[in-house]
């Protein structure tokens, strides 16, 4: 690692360090329940779930039960990086005959018949049962405490719900009735309940606790309880019965059915790895994570340390071979399950030193993925979308002018034994879908990712994940078990993780540097989100990045647009060294928070 560039560092925070373990996430709420954990004799994974359930109530605008989550662990007794799929496919019912009988072309990003299976619950009680240490009622506790009482409304949630005033008011009365109490938007700072998913949850403890007082046995009944019990009861009949209004501007049913959530639980996997100098960076093959891998092995051409991280030709080089990685994302990527994905052709040395050569000193205004002989598909650029006006979020990146904005939620975790988890929980969002009444949340629409063309590698089929963009990351230094990192922000997750990595480990930066950094993002490739436009040559660049870089990108051809200070990102990290734990919190959005001792 190069030496630190600046060795008497400002940081709008201290770099949290400790022996006992350290939490982050981006509310502060949670990082405080997950230390609570932590503090009750809990592991790292009793205290993942417990964090992971409260952001569920304290960030709704952002993630909710009816979601997803790809989970990156390292356990000490296993020695070895693990990936947990808690991304739900696509429904049976879910096929592209269907959705083009309905008259459309792309996925609605809003309503019902963008749900996939809700995977968030169940990944939490198998990580629970499996490493964990505590039963469903101390993890749920928090949330359920939280979900009944009432926390402060954060910011950004009351201006999501401003947002879809209207579409609540008109079409989706479940939720104005969650969302608009009184029928009006709530304001920012009022302490908001949501008793009905108290109550969901509440229930969920009584079934567990009535299996008996065996841990494993509780577990494995919430688990039932919702798969094939009341919530997926609740789930089925809303589906069949609700014709929801969505962003094509007309109502449609849902596919998902009770059956398929009791067909379907959370897997543990073999995550994808490349090795970075002394790194070995682990991501979710069936998520847009290899591009943070892609990225990489186009940098390892590159002598980076010392590099001036706020300066042009850093920057520079870092958007260049993004857009080349992101262009393989667009033509290669689905769900390995389903196609194989040539990933070990896409991070060889010999593919990336031809890619390479396509990074001159002038910005590409082109999608330019490569070619591996047998794989990928054609890509094609939307410039446009009819868009039709105040039907939900598809991408819920709401915020008001000037603050930063996301879409989903991150945490990380180490604890004393040297435990980690890196998870990116979302979906399920309050702007997306309406709220199921007898549960008090609503369901994801992770399907808009797919296509609805045959022979993609993204193409819609029963049973197959979304290319998620969903992206926690975990990478091991000389064999260990390192550092646990990650961000909100869809498409972006993955410039932004490469960039805290790069300040990290070339620049020398501490875990909070990293993260206080300048950033940027570039919307040169179609994102992932209905109606799957693209902006080519666009770079989003914080005002802090100094003018004359800002001014050197503008000559060499990136469509440069200055953003306000702190608006790039919502990064959180941790790490462990020996008997040390670090962690780090983003202070854009002031949410974000790290604790630890």
């Amino acid at each position: 690692m190069a030496g630190n560039i600046n060795p008497n560092p400002f940081t709008t925070r201290p770099e949290i360090e400790g022996t006992f373990g350290v939490v982050t996430s981006t509310h502060w709420i949670a990082t405080a329940v997950g230390m609570g954990i932590l503090e009750r004799g809990g592991n790292a994974f009793d205290a993942a779930a417990a964090t992971a359930f409260t952001l569920q109530v304290v960030e709704p605008h952002l993630n909710w039960p009816g979601g997803d989550v790809p989970v990156l662990i390292h356990d000490v007794r296993k020695g070895k990086p693990e990936l947990l799929c808690g991304q739900g496919p696509a429904p049976a019912g879910a096929t592209i005959a269907h959705y083009k009988s309905e008259g459309l072309d792309m996925v609605p990003g809003t309503g019902l018949l963008a749900a996939c299976i809700p995977g968030t619950f169940d990944t939490w009680m198998s990580m629970l049962r499996d490493y964990g240490t505590m039963k469903p009622a101390d993890v749920l506790a928090p949330a359920i405490s939280y979900a009944l009482h009432g926390h402060p409304l954060v910011e950004r949630a009351n201006a999501t719900i401003q947002t879809v005033e209207s579409l609540f008011k008109e079409h989706w009365p479940t939720s104005a009735a969650v969302y608009l109490p009184g029928g009006k938007v709530p304001e920012t700072g009022t302490l908001f309940a949501n008793p009905t998913l108290a109550a969901t949850y509440t229930r969920v403890v009584k079934e567990a606790e009535s299996a008996g007082g065996d841990r494993v046995t509780q577990v494995e009944k919430a688990r039932k309880t919702w798969s094939q019990g009341f919530i997926a009861e609740a789930i089925d009949r809303f589906c069949r019965t609700q014709a929801v209004m969505d962003v094509s501007g007309h109502p449609h049913k849902g596919v998902l059915t009770g059956q398929d959530m009791a067909n379907w639980q959370a897997t543990v996997e073999t995550p994808l790895t490349y090795d970075y100098g002394r790194y070995t960076v682990c991501k979710a093959p069936w998520s847009q994570g290899p591009v943070m891998l892609q990225q990489l092995a186009l940098l390892k051409g590159f002598n980076l340390d010392g590099a001036d991280v706020v300066g042009a030709d850093f920057i520079h080089l870092v958007v260049e071979c993004s857009k080349l990685a992101y262009a393989d994302r667009e033509k290669f990527y689905g769900d390995p399950k389903f196609v194989k994905v040539p990933f070990e052709t896409l991070l060889s040395e010999t593919y990336n030193a031809e890619r390479r050569k396509l990074v001159s000193d002038k910005a590409s205004l082109e999608l330019r993925p490569g070619s591996v002989e047998g794989f990928g598909a054609v890509v094609t650029l939307k410039q446009g979308a009819k868009l039709v006006a105040g039907m939900g979020a598809g991408e819920p990146t709401v915020g008001r002018m000037g603050e930063v904005v996301g879409d989903t939620v991150h945490f990380d975790i180490v604890d004393r034994a040297g435990n980690m988890v890196s998870a990116t929980p979302s979906g399920g969002w309050l702007q997306s879908s309406p709220v199921i009444p007898e549960l008090g949340f609503c369901l994801g629409t992770r399907a808009q990712m797919f296509w609805l063309e045959e022979g993609h590698p993204a193409s819609l089929e029963p049973g197959k994940r979304p290319r998620t963009t969903l992206s926690p990351t975990l990478a091991l230094r000389d064999g260990e078990a390192y550092l646990a990192w990650g961000s909100p922000g869809g498409d972006q997750q993955d410039q932004w993780t490469t960039q805290f990595f790069l300040r990290h480990v070339h620049a020398g930066m501490n875990l909070q540097e990293a993260i206080d950094a300048p950033a940027w993002h570039s919307e040169h490739f179609p994102i992932s989100f209905w109606p799957r436009t693209a902006r080519p040559g666009a770079l989003q660049i914080e005002s802090r990045v100094p003018k004359a870089a800002r001014d050197e990108l503008a000559r060499r051809g990136h469509l440069v647009e200055v953003e306000p200070e702190w608006s790039e990102g919502r990064l959180t990290a941790a790490s462990k060294v020996g008997p040390r734990r670090r962690a780090a919190a983003n202070p854009r959005g002031m949410q974000g928070y790290a604790a630890g001792r």
